[in-house]
């Protein structure tokens, strides 16, 4: 018998995107409106409120830069090691680079 797929979601850890229990539901208008860029320096961090346009898993938490705008989503250049990555996520999924 073999095992049924139940897609690449289910091969992580059902937590990892649990949100608080007091920030749950969807975001607030700002984070739908915010300004992005070409060029500007962003955080992939995934939000589990919404679906569409989400980046695959193993980029959240990576930082990049904006390379160009398609459709509401954006293109996100990656360097990881020496290979380059190019993630298509919608502006819900990103924030702002915070500077340390």
């Amino acid at each position: 018998m073999v095992r049924k797929s139940h897609g690449y979601k289910t091969r992580h850890c059902r937590n990892i995107f649990r949100k608080k229990v007091r920030q749950r539901g969807l975001p607030s208008l700002g984070k739908y409106l915010q300004p992005y860029k070409v060029g500007n320096k962003v955080d992939i961090i995934i939000d589990p409120s919404i679906q569409k346009g989400q980046p695959h898993y193993k980029f959240h938490g990576r930082t990049g830069t904006i390379v160009e705008q398609r459709g509401r989503a954006y293109v996100i250049k990656l360097r990881i090691g020496k290979k380059d990555f190019y993630v298509i996520s919608r502006p819900e999924h990103m924030r702002f680079r915070s500077e340390q």
